[in-house]
């Protein structure tokens, strides 16, 4: 039955931001290169459940949802760039595990890859723009989902750690305060902070851990975007510290996060990432 597990709404929603991005920021997307990271995600994730026989038959939800991360977020030429995003996104998932868990969310590796081993990737973290409406939209249909996984810890943790480095160092240089909210206001920061850094299956499992794990992911971010100059900071972030995972959940103990289909607490990983 459509919509019995929350991955449907992710789906859904993702689906709406991309024809929203496609139809009103004049993205100049490829519908063979999203053709390409769509089978390529579903190829992977079927080819890896059957080498492991860990699903009989496999649940490619949670593929759908990485390729609609990747097709947001990942820019490229050429359709190889694709590949390589889309597979080692998700072959990410069955070969960094700890505990029977994934510590890497899938589509932030798949897009880390792409950045890594292919001369013609980017990502546009401006691609937003900063008009209100699209905020609106993200914190509307992010805020449901987070709400039935209970994972508004780590977005709130993560935004409110940022928003006050921001703060302090808009401060210390004497600069108006519409320069702070000019970096502030991004569409690609608020999908990041709702919808990939909050995959339950790939952050810590305990509330404290979260939240220590979101503040250092904040951090690090500052320290690339405002000394480094890397305007795709987040994604670097969270891919450096994604093994901090592992201890926090050595260090304080808890229930790991489980999928129930059907169930209406419980869904699928977040943008980009999933198991």
């Amino acid at each position: 039955m459509l919509f019995k597990d929350i991955r449907d709404y992710q789906i859904s929603f993702l689906g709406l931001f991309l024809v929203v991005g496609i139809s009103t920021r004049d993205w100049t997307l490829r519908p063979e290169l999203i053709g390409v990271l769509i089978a390529t995600c579903l190829l992977t994730q079927w080819i890896f459940s059957w080498v492991t026989g860990k699903e009989q038959l496999p649940n490619l939800r949670s593929a759908l949802i990485s390729s609609l991360g990747l097709s947001l977020l990942l820019r490229a030429d050429h359709w190889t760039t694709m590949v390589i995003a889309a597979a080692s996104a998700i072959a990410s998932k069955f070969l960094f595990q700890f505990g029977d868990k994934h510590f890497f969310n899938p589509a932030n590796f798949g897009i880390i890859s792409a950045l890594i081993l292919t001369p013609d990737a980017w990502v546009s973290p401006g691609q937003w723009g900063e008009e209100w409406w699209y905020g609106l939209l993200f914190v509307g249909t992010g805020g449901m989902i987070l709400q039935r996984i209970g994972r508004w810890d780590t977005t709130a943790a993560f935004l409110t750690a940022y928003s006050l480095l921001e703060a302090i160092r808009n401060l210390w240089l004497g600069w108006t305060w519409d320069v702070y909210w000019h970096r502030l206001m991004s569409g690609s920061l608020l999908l990041f902070a709702l919808f990939m850094i909050t995959d339950p299956r790939s952050i810590p499992n305990s509330r404290i851990g979260r939240v220590v794990w979101a503040v250092c992911i904040a951090g690090l971010t500052f320290i690339l975007r405002n000394y480094f100059f890397i305007s795709t900071a987040v994604f670097w972030a969270l891919f450096a510290l994604a093994p901090l995972t592992i201890l926090i959940d050595v260090l304080w103990l808890a229930p790991k996060f489980a999928w129930q289909e059907g169930d209406e607490g419980a869904g699928e990983e977040l943008l980009t990432q999933h198991s």
